[in-house]
């Protein structure tokens, strides 16, 4: 089912518009996925389209001001938190770990009085992922996450999990995507901010930019708004395993770094100001984006990694910056041309089969493309 908001004479036209809702409406009928949804903005013009549905019981079309979880784009506001709190000399991105979170990271070969908070937030602590942990796979990523969903697994119990495993690598000797350096991010936050994460997201960037669907949930297992519904296979490979709603869990096992709720149009509206330099000083942006090229196998291959953002060059030959997501039941991809004026948020409500990045590439190149 196609919203009848996605293609009409009313909507503004936008550079592959047409391409872009084709892409969408495959998304659905070939992949099988419940729903997409895209909104570009490009310069003063905003468009929005969806395929498919929000809700698979009441064939309820998906709507531009829906919440859904956005996954890691959750790490892009960490990091710009972090960022604010430096140019405020409330913290510096050289200190270590230990000196805001002693004795937290230790042993197995981590040392937090080694680990700076540049460190992890550009991925180079060498700090294990707890979402490898084989515990941790067997609880969220198979089905008996239907037993776990609403667990309630504090930042300290995550940071354990991960030191409980050698270290990947000595801090700045290598690169390495892992979960845990946002989770001690968050915690840094709210030690030097004073308040908890979710307040920090609040007064610091949703509320200065009135993003009025956008928050850090902590433990709640709900939405605060009208929000899509989310479905998972439990990664079970089989086409014809079972789909269970998982709209409602627990995202402490994501603190600080995929438990963020947003809309389409928020995000839009916080990577066009984050890209344009509305939220950090210019010192704590040329930091933010200084990328360095991801190694092969390490992530997502053609991709450069700077402080808690992303970027990729497409096959039409732009560069984009922001970062993809993902959290049980549903996938996002937000990113933007460097100055802002561009930005494309995607979000897919289902979550088996491979990563749909080949879905958010042809979109992103559709939207982005020279001329089109």
């Amino acid at each position: 089912m196609m919203n009848p908001r996605a293609a009409t004479p009313a909507n503004p036209v936008i550079p592959g518009q047409a391409e872009v809702q084709r892409l969408l409406e495959a998304a659905v009928t070939e992949q099988g996925y419940p729903g997409v949804i895209a909104e570009i903005r490009n310069d003063s013009r905003q468009w929005f389209g969806s395929a498919g549905v929000a809700d698979t019981t009441t064939g309820r079309p998906r709507t531009p001001g829906e919440q859904f979880r956005v996954g890691s784009i959750t790490k892009t506001f960490t990091a710009t938190l972090i960022l604010q709190l430096a140019a405020e000399y409330k913290l510096s991105l050289d200190d270590t770990v230990h000196n805001w979170l002693p004795g937290l990271v230790q042993g197995n070969g981590h040392d937090g009085s080694k680990i700076t908070i540049r460190q992890l937030l550009n991925h180079t602590s060498g700090i294990f992922a707890y979402t490898l942990d084989e515990g941790m796979l067997e609880r969220y990523w198979s089905p008996k996450l239907l037993e776990h969903r609403f667990d309630e697994p504090t930042p300290e119990d995550l940071v354990k999990i991960a030191v409980s495993h050698p270290a990947d690598f000595q801090p700045g000797q290598g690169w390495g995507y892992s979960n845990t350096n946002f989770v001690l991010a968050a915690m840094i936050v709210e030690k030097a901010a004073g308040m908890s994460y979710a307040d920090a997201v609040a007064y610091r960037i949703a509320r200065p930019l009135n993003l009025t669907g956008t928050y850090a949930p902590g433990n709640e297992t709900g939405f605060r708004g009208p929000h899509t519904s989310s479905y998972s296979r439990l990664m079970l490979p089989d086409a014809d395993a079972p789909v269970h709603d998982v709209t409602e869990l627990s995202p402490s096992y994501a603190f600080g770094v995929g438990e963020i709720i947003s809309t389409a149009a928020d995000l839009g509206t916080f990577l066009a100001a984050l890209l344009s330099g509305r939220l950090l000083p210019p010192v704590q942006q040329s930091e933010m984006f200084s990328m360095t090229p991801v190694p092969d196998g390490k992530w997502l291959d053609g991709y450069s990694y700077g402080l808690g953002i992303s970027s990729v060059t497409l096959p039409c030959g732009t560069t984009v910056y922001g970062h993809g997501g993902m959290i049980t039941g549903t996938w996002s991809y937000l990113y933007g041309t460097r100055d802002g004026k561009c930005v494309v948020t995607q979000n897919v409500n289902g979550d088996w089969g491979v990563p749909p990045m080949g879905l958010f590439i042809d979109v992103l190149d559709a939207a982005f493309r020279p001329g089109v």
